[in-house]
């Protein structure tokens, strides 16, 4: 046998041994409780982090895997402990299994999978020349801002090519580098390459060829913010003049085109105004019932947990409640259209929560009762 078979065969017998001992640990100790678990390689690195509101059958689970390459099978392969923590509740779970997702950035961890198929958001880049883009997440970024979050991400690339068409915004790649006319240090304009046909077309004002400048393209993107927020209407009235036009000189083809396009837009608008009502609609409080009468009450806002609070049983309680729900609620926010980025995820769990759990409004409370003028 030769050096590299042995030793092959070496670590799969270690890693065999050391999926015995998990195993062993967890069918001798784990109960059967909501919290969340994170599996731990050789090296002491955290590969994967979990949560179930039955921790005992979901990580049993993961021994019965049939197939080498399930991903519960190749997740044992290479850790060596297992490790969990108990938690008052499956919600409690959830927002804990987000929280360590974030701070860890376990390698098998592929965040927000699943609600990624049903939404997706406009990001907004920074630099010189900014860009908006299709995102279906945050993922690592936790700097930017983004708008949202919308449903159906293959329609809002073909609204926001509409928008970035009407504004001469560009589209082009992050990495793309900029020359601007009012910059010094390029008395010359750089050659046009092929890659700036947008340009050529009369779509993209040109940042990247020395066409506009810092001032005037910021401009531009500050009108496609505005229409995100539903104060500009230009971009539509554009179109629909240019529709009228053709339909008036009898270019039926491309008053159809501008049609469409229109309609393209007028879809973002209208769903943008419907995602303002929709989050604003998840503002409340929360509670929720816990394991050994752990139970909780989450301030809610926008989509997004504000506070966490024991679940008041006396006066006392139910007044530091209510004071911090005013607190919350009451508090103007600068950007109300926006998600900042390391929100975005807990968005997105929520929505999806409450959407799997509709019943589960019957427990809320909303902001309007804490801002209500309160009875003498």
């Amino acid at each position: 046998m030769s050096g590299r078979r042995r030793k092959k065969k070496a670590a799969s017998a270690e890693s065999e041994a050391r999926v015995l001992t998990m195993h062993a640990t967890v069918k001798a100790e784990l109960k059967e409780r909501p919290g969340v678990y994170h599996m731990i390689s050789p090296e002491g690195e955290i590969i994967y982090v979990g949560k179930s509101k039955k921790l005992r059958t979901r990580l049993m689970g993961y021994f019965r895997a049939e197939y080498p390459a399930e991903k519960g099978a190749r997740i044992l392969r290479e850790a060596a402990e297992v490790k969990w923590e108990y938690l008052p509740s499956e919600f409690e779970a959830l927002l804990e299994e987000l929280r360590l997702i974030k701070r860890w950035r376990p390698r098998f961890n592929v965040m927000m999978k699943r609600d990624a198929r049903h939404h997706a958001f406009i990001k907004m880049s920074r630099g010189s020349a900014p860009k908006l883009a299709v995102a279906r997440s945050a993922g690592t970024d936790d700097t930017g801002v983004y708008f949202g979050p919308f449903h159906g991400a293959h329609q809002l690339e073909d609204a926001l090519r509409e928008l970035n068409d009407v504004l001469g915004l560009r589209d082009c790649r992050n990495d793309m580098p900029m020359h601007f006319s009012d910059q010094v240090e390029f008395p010359e304009v750089p050659p046009r390459t092929p890659g700036c046909i947008r340009f050529e077309i009369g779509k993209c004002l040109g940042p990247c060829v020395a066409a506009t400048t810092v001032a005037e393209y910021r401009d531009r993107f500050g009108l496609a913010r505005k229409f995100l927020e539903g104060t500009y209407e230009a971009p539509l009235a554009s179109l629909r003049a240019a529709m009228e036009a053709s339909s008036d000189q009898l270019e039926f083809e491309r008053a159809a085109q501008l049609r469409d396009k229109l309609q393209r837009l007028e879809g973002l608008r209208d769903q943008f105004a419907r995602l303002r009502f929709a989050v604003e609609s998840l503002s409340f409080v929360y509670t929720v019932p816990g394991r050994g009468d752990d139970n909780r009450s989450y301030v809610v806002r926008r989509g997004r947990v504000r506070a966490v609070l024991p679940a008041p049983s006396t006066t006392d309680q139910h007044a530091e409640l209510t004071a911090r729900a005013v607190q919350v609620f009451g508090s103007t926010e600068r950007n109300a259209t926006t998600v900042p980025a390391h929100e975005v995820d807990e968005l997105l769990i929520l929505s999806s929560w409450f959407r799997k759990f509709p019943a589960e409004l019957e427990r809320t409370v909303p902001a309007a009762h804490f801002l209500a003028p309160q009875p003498a």
